[in-house]
């Protein structure tokens, strides 16, 4: 049966919602989507609750009138900038040496309890990237393997409680439940990884429009994540700042002439601050060297970022850039200049069922991100805000019965001596005639009754009434 589900993305330049269908084979078809101008949000931070409310609201409306649906719990996106993370450490002893989901989620839960988690920080992921079984290390999946001690490495993201707070009370004032909170850099990386991307290890920069993210994922699991308040809205105020226009003149400067490869000697008139009749004469080659120093910045800063993580050496399928920043001519080319050594390719969100053409840009990869975490996208064990276990194993069985290993029709195959008893004892009691009229599958229906069971006489040595308080310990 599908499922409908809500994403979004709260962002500093924009708020994106949109609506999709889920099936059982975990399929994405987008259903409807809304897009409003950001308020009350600056650099990944919420400054104002009321105003960043209002602009959820508008994106929500908008995404139910297309999708023609009213739901009202969502997954949303919460920034970098209130986040950090930590790794742990967990062990525990497998009783029946089998290691089931219950023995990861348990060892999982002993490595949280084992973090040093401050105060006013708050948990939203905990993700494990290194099982070890008995003495093995680097399992990728301990799941079915007989051992008698499993360990588990940990990264924990944690966020600011008063931040996280803030965020909640702006999206319940639109009118919604909070189902899950997912850091947004990870949400873009699971939109824009690839398989051997996965396997071989990336680092994920989503550059938007007044902050950069990178997340480093190798193997299973995110490693590292980091901040920086640097984005697209930054080349648009130094633009204006600098040709002495206003800033929306500067925003079309830069989509038109954005381009860090190409240099022009051109001029162009443009408006000035506080006098738009007057026009003054700018040449290009200042806009190109006004926009290619801040991203030239940015880019080192991230680079010394991802060095001071010491997994560098682990990624071996490069850099993905994603994010709207990405659009300006020639970012790739000048990424793979200042990461030396590391391929370099521009990240688009993967292609879902009925996605409008928008989605498709890399600005939106954090919300197609958000949509595919809700589908299972998730990483391969991972405890949520929630506090559950995400996984893809199947339902597992009766624990009781599992942890007996008999069911009760071989337990008593494997006593023929009182077997022999039961019979004898079960033709001499006094049922009535209709209950000896029951078929087989009646009384499995009804289950095993043990007051059905006789109470022996005195003079049959026993053995019935041994069989019956086994059985009753057994059950």
């Amino acid at each position: 049966m599908a499922k409908t589900i809500l994403a979004i993305d709260i962002g500093s330049t924009k708020v994106c919602a949109v609506i999709a269908e889920v099936d059982e084979r975990e399929k994405v078809t987008v259903t409807g989507q809304g897009i409003a101008r950001s308020q009350g949000v600056k650099k990944g931070v919420i400054t104002n609750i009321e105003l960043a409310s209002k602009s959820i609201k508008k994106a929500i409306n908008d995404a139910r009138r297309i999708a023609g649906n009213n739901i009202s719990v969502a997954t949303i996106s919460i920034s970098n900038a209130y986040a950090k993370s930590l790794n742990s450490a967990g062990i525990v002893n497998i009783p029946h040496k089998d290691i089931s989901v219950k023995e990861i989620k348990r060892v999982m839960d002993t490595a949280l309890y084992n973090a040093n988690i401050p105060h006013e920080y708050e948990v939203i992921h905990v993700l494990p990237y290194n099982f070890k079984v008995d003495e093995q290390d680097f399992i990728e999946d301990p799941f079915g393997m007989n051992a008698s001690r499993l360990e588990a490495d940990v990264n924990i993201i944690l966020t600011q409680k008063s931040a996280l707070n803030n965020l909640k009370k702006a999206v319940r004032s639109a009118g919604l439940e909070i189902e899950g909170i997912v850091l947004n850099s990870y949400a873009s990386a699971i939109a824009v990884m690839g398989e051997d991307e996965r396997e071989l290890g990336v680092a994920v920069i989503d550059m938007g429009g007044q902050t950069s993210n990178l997340i480093v994922h190798i193997g299973n699991s995110v490693r590292y994540n980091d901040f920086l308040a640097v984005g697209s809205n930054h080349i648009t105020n130094d633009l204006s700042m600098a040709l002495h226009t206003p800033l929306n003149v500067a925003e079309k400067v830069k989509i038109r002439h954005g381009d860090l490869l190409e240099r022009s000697s051109d001029t162009i008139e443009l408006p000035v601050i506080g006098d738009e009749e007057n026009r003054n004469a700018v040449s290009l080659e200042i806009v190109h060297g006004v926009i290619y120093a801040r991203v030239e910045e940015a880019l080192m800063i991230l680079a010394r970022s991802l060095e001071k993580s010491a997994l560098k050496e682990q990624i071996g399928a490069g850099v993905v850039l994603t994010g709207g920043m990405t659009k300006l001519g020639g970012m790739r080319e000048m990424a793979q200049a200042i990461f030396q050594g590391m391929p370099v390719r521009i990240g688009t969100p993967r292609e879902l069922g009925g996605m409008f053409e928008e989605l498709k840009d890399p600005a939106f990869s954090t919300v197609v991100g958000l949509l595919l975490y809700q589908a299972g996208g998730h990483t391969q064990y991972e405890i949520d805000y929630s506090k559950n276990l995400l996984h893809h194993k199947e339902p597992e069985g009766d624990d009781e019965l599992a942890d007996l290993k008999l069911t009760p029709s071989r337990a008593f195959a494997e006593e023929p001596a009182e077997e022999k008893s039961v019979e004898i004892d079960f033709s001499r009691s006094k049922r009535s005639k209709k209950t000896k009229k029951r078929t087989t599958e009646e009384k499995e229906d009804e289950g095993f009754n043990f007051d059905d069971l006789p109470k022996p006489d005195k003079g049959e040595g026993g053995t019935v009434n041994r069989l019956v308080n086994w059985a009753k310990q057994l059950f």
